[in-house]
């Protein structure tokens, strides 16, 4: 079984949280969901910049494999 860690998606919405939109994910990679969560309030203090009328934040699972993936298509 492949080693899972989570990741934090910073989320761009409309009004009323509709119409969602990844923005951005954290750098930083978490062993825990508790751990993710308790990252979300400075993350979304570090999301002002963005111009949405809604900021959220989703930890999600992910897993080495998924990673090295998208690293190479990002490089």
């Amino acid at each position: 079984m492949e080693p899972v860690f989570f990741v934090l998606a910073i989320m761009g919405c409309g009004d009323g949280s509709g119409q969602c939109a990844e923005a951005r994910v954290e750098p930083a990679r978490y062993a825990t969901i508790r751990q993710c969560q308790a990252a979300m309030p400075a993350a979304l203090g570090r999301s002002t910049d963005l111009s949405y009328p809604v900021i959220s934040a989703a930890c999600r699972g992910s897993s080495v494999r998924m990673a090295a993936r998208d690293d190479r298509r990002a490089g």
